[in-house]
């Protein structure tokens, strides 16, 4: 049996595997564009994946269809809702599994291992039904609920298996694309304090105003390549294709498809737009390092009160030995032991989010978070600035006195981070909603580009790039390996 189906042709298979998704509309067909597929049948992602099996590929690989299987969200949401006395209610599944709140199949995510694979994450139909976004946090996305999916093909074919439209919402180049993104990449608590602020932070940038820097989240975020987007119709052959694994800085910490590929595409994605805009030294100890990121918002963005991003220094002598380290901290220790332990970096340059109670009080977990008189946004930001203008001065500085400098031959600078920090995880485990095994499952990703080394006497900087970083074939290959 095995040797036989090798033999038949993938042509065949194609055909059939199409005949289960969707009749083909015939030359005849007045109606063409009704489609074939009922909106509960297009609510699935695995509907999706016989006509668009490489977007379904990314897609499963991605952080959107990961969103509600993350062991951190799982245990936070938990804890929220158990601290909160349930009135934490809707907010995190909100974004976290729209569709499952949406059909009424879930009231505040607790329930959603017992959902459907279908009803959980960011699914396609949800991203490709929008058709308004009325507030840019919280996802306030207006959807259709109708058969029709949505795109960024101004001239869709028939396909006989839905219906097609062309959306601004859907195509990178408008501005409105990035307002889809934003209905759940900024987030605004209960209380009113504004913790998530990655499209606040994109409005504000170059990127964001019309003109030779105008660039959308999905610019940067779904690169395009000429290719079929769709198989088994008569779809034109070069259409762009656009990359549907949207990497950032988050990663799965749990058994999940393709996974070192996806953690590949956030290197990838990490080691471009940042990088140490200069050094700065008086021969003396005294060292300043002015870091700079080109990206569309700051860095790091999102939930940076638990993401932790920091500057490791390290000077060493002619014989290369150390003589000075900050920030040199191992894959899954804390990044900034408690102040008056012996493990304390009293220098660390360590770039974050923290958020404040009511009472001004540092607080933890963003369930907390509330204005006060002292901090009446109800956090305090330390981030590297996104560009406000191709002219305006967008540097963040970390200063070092480095004793021993006379001795100092050359010193390697990378900026290293974490999607969630150590600190925040131990608290969970503490608390009982996260197994301890995830304590040693979040990566610690350099930022290549953010990385050299640098030779006090010359004033000179040699770039560290890794010389199998080549991306995007690094990642792609694993994902795509008919494209290598």
């Amino acid at each position: 049996m095995t040797h036989l189906t090798r033999r038949i042709p993938l042509a065949f298979v194609l055909a059939v595997q199409l005949t289960a998704c969707a009749s083909s509309p015939s030359d005849s067909d007045a109606d063409a564009q009704v489609a074939r597929l009922s909106r509960e049948q297009l609510l699935d992602p695995e509907t999706c994946k016989c006509c668009h099996p490489q977007h379904y590929r990314e897609w499963a690989s991605s952080m959107h269809a990961y969103a509600s299987e993350d062991p951190v969200f799982v245990a936070m949401n938990r804890r929220g809702q158990r601290e909160s006395g349930g009135e934490l209610g809707e907010f995190c599944v909100r974004c976290h599994a729209p569709l499952a709140l949406r059909e009424g199949k879930t009231v505040d995510g607790l329930n959603l291992a017992e959902l459907p694979k279908k009803q959980r994450g960011v699914t396609c139909y949800f991203c490709h039904n929008a058709v308004n976004v009325s507030e840019p946090f919280n996802n306030h996305v207006e959807l259709a609920n109708d058969t029709t999916l949505r795109g960024a093909i101004a001239d869709p074919v028939p396909n006989g298996a839905h219906a097609a439209a062309y959306s601004r919402f859907q195509d990178r180049n408008r501005g409105e694309s990035s307002q889809l993104c934003g209905g759940c990449h900024d987030v605004v608590t209960p209380s009113g304090v504004h913790l998530e602020r990655t499209f606040a932070e994109y409005q504000k940038s170059l990127f964001a105003q019309e003109g030779p820097g105008f660039d959308t989240c999905s610019g940067c975020h779904m690169p395009g390549r000429p290719g079929v987007v769709a198989v088994g119709f008569d779809a034109p052959k070069q259409r762009i294709r656009h990359e549907h694994l949207w990497p950032g800085v988050d990663t799965a910490r749990s058994d999940f498809p393709d996974r070192e590929a996806q953690r590949r595409a956030v290197e990838c994605e990490l080691s471009v737009g940042t990088r140490i805009y200069d050094v700065v030294q008086d021969g003396l100890g005294s060292l300043r390092v002015r870091l700079e990121t080109s990206a569309g918002h700051r860095q790091p963005s999102g939930t940076a009160l638990d993401r932790r991003m920091w500057l490791e220094l390290i000077a060493y002598d002619a014989t290369d030995q150390v003589v000075f380290e900050s920030g040199r901290i191992d894959d899954h220790a804390l990044e900034q032991a408690p102040e008056g332990s012996p493990g304390h970096d009293p220098q660390l340059a360590l770039f974050r989010d923290w958020i404040y109670d009511a009472d001004g009080n540092e607080a933890h977990m963003f369930w907390e978070a509330a204005p006060s008189a002292d901090y009446p946004d109800g956090y305090a930001s330390l981030t590297l600035p996104a560009p406000l203008t191709p002219l305006t001065p967008h540097t963040l500085e970390a200063d070092y006195q480095i004793p021993g400098f006379a001795r100092v031959a050359r010193i390697q600078l990378r900026l290293r981070i974490r999607a969630v920090g150590q600190d925040v995880l131990q608290e969970l485990v503490a608390s009982g909603d996260l197994d301890e095994a995830m304590l040693g499952d979040t990566p610690t990703f350099t930022l290549h580009g953010a990385a050299i080394e640098y030779d006090p006497k010359t004033g000179t900087s040699t770039p560290l790039w890794p010389e199998d970083l080549n991306c995007p074939e690094y990642y792609r290959c694993l994902i795509e390996p008919d494209a290598c």
